[in-house]
């Protein structure tokens, strides 16, 4: 489960990863929406939580995001994938140097790590670029 502040935003970020919602639920005494998303034909699915804001429109604190540690997901193609984001404007925090791994974040600062299923060999311009912010 990871905390929200702006669930169709970050639907949107796990669409560019090939996530798509399965089913949603919203609690109007507990003021929340749970939405749930999973890769197509796959049983796993990431719980998205959007408590929804005070009446002074403040949330709750979601200082980091890191509050949870980070989720990864296997991709077919890290360089298509990392490619894809980029191209949606999202930053690739760790670029896919080696052809294995990569880290971006959700638009609520949440640490996202991708791993190639299996490895592919270190490919420009991917192999030279530098690392961006933290993940």
């Amino acid at each position: 489960m990871i905390r929200v502040t702006d669930p169709d935003a970050t639907i949107r970020f796990f669409e560019l990863i090939g996530l798509k919602e399965t089913r949603r639920f919203s609690s109007e005494q507990g003021r929340f929406t749970l939405i749930y998303l999973a890769v197509p034909g796959e049983e796993a699915e990431v719980e998205l939580t959007y408590n929804w804001p005070a009446e002074d429109g403040s949330f709750e604190e979601y200082a980091g995001g890191r509050n949870f540690g980070h989720l990864a997901f296997q991709v077919d193609d890290i360089y298509a994938t990392c490619q894809t984001l980029a191209d949606a404007g999202v930053t690739i925090n760790r670029p896919p140097r080696d052809g294995h791994m990569a880290f971006v974040r959700t638009p609520d600062g949440i640490s996202v790590e991708l791993l190639q299923d299996g490895r592919l060999d270190p490919a420009e311009p991917w192999a030279s670029l530098p690392n961006i912010g933290s993940w």
